[in-house]
């Protein structure tokens, strides 16, 4: 057996970080176009509705999340023992990102 104490070194986190990156650009440029029909711009909500445009925050926000699980589960069977490490912790960052991202798509 190999050895599993084994840890990812810097240039492996900048690769992840890099492709993280990329990801999210990807994914984000992806969902905003596959919920550019729902919603409406300036829209104007009675005072009882919380956030304005909610159809399109809630299928954007379940559609990265189904992304990111599965971008996950293909990782986490092809990458190598020592950089598996890192997958949750960028999981993690990809969950709080997906609620950032609501602000430029709103923009």
């Amino acid at each position: 057996m190999a050895d599993v104490s084994q840890k990812s070194g810097p240039l492996a986190v900048l690769a992840g970080a890099g492709l993280f990156v990329l990801f999210e650009l990807v994914a984000y440029q992806v969902l905003r176009l596959a919920t550019s029909g729902l919603g409406m711009s300036n829209q104007m909500q009675p005072e009882n509705t919380i956030v304005s445009n909610w159809v399109k925050t809630v299928v954007f926000l379940l559609l990265h999340l189904a992304l990111v699980v599965v971008a996950v589960l293909v990782l986490s069977n092809r990458l190598p023992r020592r950089y598996r490490g890192q997958l949750m912790g960028w999981f993690y960052l990809s969950l709080l990102t997906g609620f950032l991202l609501l602000w430029p798509l709103f923009d």
